[in-house]
């Protein structure tokens, strides 16, 4: 099997749209998403459009879960703030979608998941060999955290491809895996983040909520 994973694109068209072409260029016709399609950025339309497009399967991240359920993030007031722009711009089609995305999805022998196996949707996976010892399978997937990675264990091989639309490892280039023949290989790709400022401050956000993706952080870092 030859296949791309990708994760948490949060509503960043243009860095999805660059990673969509880098795999393209790579002659890869399989593409999976580990979740958290919303959340963050307001291209959430043009996103949702792309991958239903395509044919993208996607499992259900939490972003998607708040989004999806009118639910909110207890952790995050700008979280929340993000969620409560995507609800007023969201077309109904899309929201319908996001609301039908599964838990996990299985795809030869990768397991798929957002958080992890003990939480499909909000677990923040810290990988390792006694963790993945007790879970049927050979191959897993799950992002979530933002964090690119990939650990091998006897028998065992984890990946998380990373953050599309916003990395959190300290590289600011959109994040994604590929897979074959039982191997992963990590990539990143630059993409042009001005369009991405300039519709949040159409908005109505500060770069609090954007100048991050300048550095590859979470959150603009004001000294």
């Amino acid at each position: 099997m030859k296949a791309a994973f990708i994760s948490d694109i949060h509503g960043n068209f243009e860095a999805l749209k660059a990673v969509l072409e880098k795999i393209d260029s790579l002659g890869i016709k399989h593409i999976y998403c580990a979740g958290d399609v919303s959340g963050y950025y307001p291209q959430i339309n043009e996103c949702c459009d792309v991958l239903r497009a395509r044919d993208i399967p996607c499992v259900m991240g939490n972003h998607d879960w708040y989004l999806g359920g009118g639910g909110f993030c207890s952790r995050s007031r700008s979280v929340n703030d993000c969620l409560e722009y995507q609800r007023r711009i969201i077309r109904p089609d899309n929201l319908r979608w996001l609301q039908s995305l599964p838990l996990q999805i299985h795809i030869g022998e990768v397991k798929v998941v957002h958080g992890g196996w003990a939480d499909p949707i909000d677990e923040y996976l810290k990988p390792s060999e006694e963790y993945f010892q007790n879970i049927n399978g050979t191959h897993f997937v799950s992002g979530h955290t933002h964090i690119q990675a990939l650990h091998t264990y006897p028998g065992k091989t984890y990946c998380n491809p990373g953050s599309i639309g916003q990395p959190r490892d300290g590289n600011p280039d959109a994040a994604f895996a590929t897979y074959e023949t039982g191997e992963f290989t990590l990539h990143r790709t630059p993409y042009d983040m001005q369009k991405i400022f300039d519709l949040m401050a159409a908005a109505g956000f500060d770069d609090y909520y954007y100048g991050g993706l300048k550095t590859g952080s979470r959150n603009l870092k004001k000294l």
